[in-house]
């Protein structure tokens, strides 16, 4: 397990020396760079940026740190060069793998300290290793990794699935917000794990992880660069009505809110008169005005133009049966059927992409995959379907 890379092998050294330049680099754009080079139309959370930063900058330093066991002249001195690097990694790397994973979701500002207590049993293995010179440990060591990576996916899925739901809850376009990918990472992880704990293939594992490195790398650059901040939220292009209820009925709408919140639900039921009056003021301020049709609206900014506030518009969907996400799309499904008719009725000509984009949508992939869950059928056998 504990070979010494040979010092003759120039393409392997080669290799090494990109990978750490490589994540040098990276992480000095992600620091330093402002404005994205990759998708200049998207604007990626800063605390996202600067953890992934972190991380190349750990992975540029871990392959110095790995270097002198290339001149290490016994087996003694290459275990010792590979029990530091251990415990570098597991104080380092490991901890902001978990912290990257964690930020991509921004529902809410998870704590870190829990990423401590996790990697704290690897840490402090790997240490007395290190102070004792033995591996002795490394089978406990190895299975406590595979554990962890097992506890990682279990939480990854259910932290996943209520993002999804916030997302559907919050916002009417979800491109570039999405993050199912994380599981991309998480595996990518965990094979990085298991090849460098086993050394499964001998000198052939060397290069499988400088090339994983590699991959890893590339992918975390593309998701952070096309990932959008969803702390910002873009200004509207509809006057925002900044009072509609009456000031009785926000009185009364205010009580009524402080009176339904109980010590065992943080939900809040709506008051009557609020919710007979949403459904009309969607229809004025939104639907009327073709609010609906602005990219990036936010459950937020439609409540502020409505003259509500955002716990009274999320309740009202919920009691309709419905999100956000699918009452924004129903109206730009129908925008867009209203669209077609038109044109196939005036005899212009058209494209389903330029009515994709005049309805709302910014991706014709997202227009084409909310359009068949509306419509149950996609756009090119509707049309056919509806020319007869």
């Amino acid at each position: 397990m504990y070979e010494q890379p040979p010092l003759d092998n120039i393409l392997f050294y080669m290799l090494y020396a990109a990978v750490a330049v490589f994540a040098l680099i990276a992480s000095c754009y992600l620091m330093f760079r402002r404005g994205n080079a990759f998708a200049p139309d998207v604007t990626s959370p800063v605390r996202l940026r600067r953890w992934t930063a972190a991380l190349f900058a750990a992975m540029a330093l871990g392959h110095l740190w790995y270097l002198p066991i290339a001149f290490h002249t016994t087996s003694e001195d290459v275990k010792f060069g590979y029990l530091i690097g251990g415990m570098f990694d597991s104080m380092t790397i490991l901890p902001l793998f978990i912290i990257v994973l964690l930020t991509m979701l921004q529902d809410r500002r998870r704590p870190l300290w829990p990423v401590l207590v996790m990697v704290a049993p690897s840490v402090a293995g790997s240490v007395w290793c290190v102070i004792s010179r033995s591996d002795v440990l490394f089978p406990v060591l190895n299975l406590y990794l595979l554990l962890l990576g097992i506890g990682l996916i279990i939480y990854m899925v259910r932290a996943l699935s209520q993002y999804r739901r916030w997302l559907r809850d919050n916002y009417a376009d979800l491109e570039h917000k999405e993050v199912w990918q994380s599981f991309v990472v998480l595996a990518v992880i965990l094979v990085f794990c298991g090849i460098y704990t086993s050394g499964l293939g001998g000198p052939v594992y060397k290069y499988v992880v400088q090339v994983n490195a590699i991959a890893l790398i590339c992918y975390l650059l593309w998701r952070v660069e096309t990932l959008s901040d969803l702390s910002i939220s873009e200004p509207l292009s509809y006057p925002i009505e900044e009072e509609i209820l009456t000031t009785e009925e926000e009185a009364q709408a205010t009580e009524e809110e402080e009176t339904n919140i109980t010590e065992n639900t943080e939900e809040y039921v709506i008051p009557k008169t609020v919710n007979e009056n949403i459904g009309l003021l969607l229809q004025q301020h939104c639907i009327d005005t073709k609010l609906y049709l602005q990219h990036d609206l936010t459950l937020s900014q439609l409540a502020r133009a409505i003259g509500t506030n955002h716990t009274y518009l999320s309740q009202y969907f919920s009691s309709q049966g419905m999100t956000y996400n699918a009452y924004i799309n129903n109206l730009r499904i129908n925008h867009f059927v209203m669209l077609y008719r038109e044109a196939v009725d005036t005899q212009r000509p058209f494209t389903a992409q330029q009515l994709a984009l005049d309805s709302g949508y910014r991706s014709y992939s997202t227009f084409s995959l909310a359009f068949k869950q509306r419509m149950g059928q996609n756009v090119t056998t509707w049309m056919r379907d509806t020319a007869k």
